[in-house]
């Protein structure tokens, strides 16, 4: 059953945007009578196709599911061209990440003027409500603005991690079996050619601990990826 997101709910009745009106009858083909499911305030709902043409869907009934992850987890990710973001955003959703943040780094290829950052982040935000819907999620990601590295301030709750380079002996995997007891983590992933000494001494100045992939050297949509199928498995333990 096809899933959408709703702007808002009126007595019996969830309200989806235009755009998803438009997706119901002209991508899915539906009909009147026809059953979708409506994701509201993180609930889900059955909802009826009363009128083609009205974008109010009657609430059928309420399901107790979530399919949220338990841990919260953060990814901040260097600015990469259009086409890898794309993929990272998508794939971060489908593994239940909670927010993205796409940060400038020293070797970020990809350079955006305030206008186009915002511009993106829109364009972002709506791949990730469709890759919300695809995966059955509660809830859509948050994707913030373009931040600078030292905009990456997270309160001691936090479990702070940064992708390493040069670190090759405290394995992610090991360092999350030792650290269980955390709710809420952070990732910070550099662009490609990865993040600079510099920038992880500056993170690690933060509190981010830096940990290793393993031996190999993964490209960043690849590394994004992992470390989010790793962290989805710790929280299933």
């Amino acid at each position: 059953m096809q899933r959408y997101f709703a702007k808002k709910k009126k007595d019996n009745y969830l309200v989806l945007d235009k755009n998803d009106l438009h997706h119901i009858k002209t991508v899915m083909r539906m009909k009147s009578g026809d059953e979708i499911e409506i994701i509201y305030n993180k609930i889900l709902y059955i909802c009826k196709i009363d009128d083609i043409n009205s974008n109010k869907f009657s609430v059928v009934r309420e399901c107790n599911k979530n399919n949220e992850m338990e841990i919260e987890l953060v990814v901040a990710v260097g600015l990469v061209k259009e086409q890898k973001m794309d993929l990272i955003l998508q794939k971060l959703t489908e593994l239940g990440v909670s927010k993205i943040i796409p940060v400038m780094m020293e070797r970020s290829i990809v350079k955006l003027d305030d206008k186009k950052k915002e511009k993106r982040r829109c364009r972002w935000q709506s791949i990730c409500k469709e890759a919300a819907e695809q995966s059955k999620r509660n809830v859509i990601p948050v994707v913030e603005k373009v931040k600078a590295l030292n905009e990456l301030t997270f309160s001691e709750d936090y479990l702070k991690m940064v992708c390493s380079v040069k670190e090759r002996n405290n394995l992610i995997n090991n360092y999350l079996q030792n650290n269980k007891n955390y709710a809420k983590m952070i990732f910070v992933i550099g662009p490609e050619g990865g993040i600079s000494s510099l920038e992880e001494d500056f993170l690690n100045s933060l509190g981010y601990v830096s940990v290793s992939l393993g031996s190999r050297v993964l490209r960043v949509e690849t590394a994004c990826i992992y470390v989010a199928s790793i962290i989805n498995f710790f929280s299933m333990g």
